[in-house]
């Protein structure tokens, strides 16, 4: 297959759509089922490259949850505590600790769920039958991945009343080095990114404490990598083998690092007992359960908990969050990682993160003001990387 032929561009005004390739080769890929979208395969050729990069650098399978161009989340295939486990929906999975791949999805759309709902999902490796019935019951756009088991397959296409988006890739095919796109009829070229990501480029600690650990090292790692295939300007917040927070797309430093914060502080939020705890109608889904936490958590948007609404929701009424509680409970996380793809032009992104128990940065440095962050992150004993690497995407 050379070319296959789109119902539409980004919008259903923007016709006729295509992808092809311009040399006349074939396509890196079978679509063994539905028919992807010109999103979809932004979508899914950026998680397959985030997953391929992140699978190369670390050694264990990984997974991506892409929504509009960027991803909600990444992960390795690490397994869950039974808290994390409840908190992404999947405690009731059945062999799921037995399947890597599941493991990295089950966290990659667990993270951000409010975000992750009808995404496209990247495998590093082939997709597995448990693995599958994750994907199965949550809603998808469709999913990426270099083969199935048959048993994956059966499962999947069972979504959507058969029209669920299935994509082969080549796990071998690699772009030309160069590439290209039209803005405006104008074409615009440069060589691909293919910037290599690793412990090296965490060598030069610019802080007084320079006590990296081999588990912050590789959250670092995954935050620069994710950060790689996310649109810029972008931070992302990573523990434990996956980004937990992500912020894309924000034209202050500032507003990524509030944003990316806001969602790790939920995702830890979500573990906690108070959130686990909430009694849950049984008539209530998990796409409606997910904007209830969100507002109960957040105290944005309907006031869940209230008089006259928590009989919608609850069994029986949980007594209000406040924003004290909430800051005691975050003050007790630490140990997480900060990525961003641009270097942070003023103190105030390092204070934002340390609220939401930031103790290791990785950043391009370069500002002028590049001693004044530095002052900072040393005033919380933090561990600073200069990478002197920018990764803006577009």
């Amino acid at each position: 297959m050379t070319e296959f032929e789109l119902k539409y561009g980004c919008n259903p005004n923007q016709k006729p759509a295509k992808i092809y390739m311009e040399n006349g080769s074939e396509l890196p890929i079978e679509i063994l089922n539905g028919r992807p979208g010109y999103i979809n395969f932004l979508d899914a050729f950026n998680g397959w490259q985030l997953v391929n990069e992140l699978k190369k650098a670390t050694g264990e399978v990984a997974a991506t949850s892409f929504k509009h161009v960027s991803p909600t989340s990444a992960a390795l295939g690490r397994k869950l505590s039974d808290k994390l486990k409840r908190a992404c929906f999947v405690d009731d999975i059945e062999g799921l600790d037995d399947s890597p791949l599941a493991c990295a999805y089950a966290r990659a759309r667990g993270t951000d769920r409010m975000s992750s709902f009808g995404d496209f999902i990247s495998l590093s490796d082939e997709c597995d039958a448990v693995t599958a019935s994750i994907i199965k019951r949550e809603v998808s756009d469709g999913i990426i991945a270099p083969g199935y088991t048959p048993e994956a397959l059966e499962i999947l296409k069972s979504k959507r009343k058969g029209a669920y988006n299935i994509i082969k890739i080549d796990r071998d095919y690699v772009p030309e080095v160069q590439e290209k796109k039209q803005v405006f009829g104008i074409t615009f070229e440069q060589g691909r990114n293919n910037f290599r990501i690793d412990d090296e480029l965490l060598n030069n600690i610019v802080t007084k404490n320079k006590t990296l650990s081999e588990e912050a090292r590789k959250d670092l790692i995954i935050s620069l990598i994710t950060l790689k295939y996310t649109q810029s300007n972008s931070v992302c917040f990573a523990a434990d083998g996956q980004a937990i927070g992500v912020g894309a797309g924000q034209q202050s430093r500032i507003h990524c690092t509030r944003l990316a914060g806001s969602k790790a502080d939920n995702w830890n939020m979500r573990q906690w007992d108070r959130i686990l705890e909430l009694p849950f109608l049984d008539t209530i889904g998990r796409p409606d359960r997910d904007n209830v936490i969100d507002q109960y958590i957040t105290g944005e948007g309907e006031d869940v908990a209230s008089d006259e609404n928590w009989r919608k929701y609850f069994k029986e009424q949980p007594a209000p969050l406040t924003k004290e509680e909430k800051r005691a409970y975050l003050d007790t996380i630490t140990g997480v990682s900060l990525g961003s793809d641009a270097f942070f032009p003023f103190s105030d992104n390092i204070e934002r993160a340390k609220k939401s128990g930031v103790s290791f940065i990785a950043e391009p440095g370069g500002s002028v003001r590049d001693d004044l962050v530095i002052e900072k992150a040393d005033e919380y004993n933090m561990v600073m990387a200069f990478t002197g690497m920018r990764l803006f995407h577009h």
